[in-house]
């Protein structure tokens, strides 16, 4: 998995977003693929929160016959944090402060999905 390339994911879907703080990609069963965080936050705890959290809102979302689950957002007083699923295997966590656009990060987070969805099922070149 290239790594270098998912940061610079994180680090661009930053740039374009103002306001996002920190940003993580997680397996679904919430082990740590890669995190730009805060020395304060702890990106494997995040991680595994965030996977429980998206676990319950995709059952949410299916027993609703909502369709397919895009995203969460949990707001608090001093921002809030946005998990998006990146297809059935992973998830990608932003948090963000009081100022952050939230529908602008939604905009932008799609193509950013995208391509973290591609580097994470990339195999390998043979003999690496």
């Amino acid at each position: 998995m290239n790594h270098e390339a998912l940061a610079l994911e994180m680090r661009g879907l930053r740039e374009r977003v103002t306001g996002i703080t920190d940003t993580a990609v997680a397996a679904a069963d919430g082990l740590l693929i890669a995190a730009d965080t805060a020395d304060t936050i702890d990106p494997e705890g995040l991680a595994a929160l965030a996977a429980a959290g998206l676990g319950l809102a995709r059952r949410t979302t299916q027993a609703s016959a909502r369709g397919t689950l895009r995203q969460t957002v949990t707001y608090g007083s001093h921002g809030c944090a946005a998990v998006y699923a990146v297809g059935d295997t992973a998830l990608m966590i932003v948090l963000g402060d009081e100022g952050m656009d939230v529908d602008r990060l939604h905009r932008a987070s799609q193509p950013t999905l995208d391509r973290i969805g591609d580097i994470l099922t990339a195999k390998a070149p043979e003999g690496v």
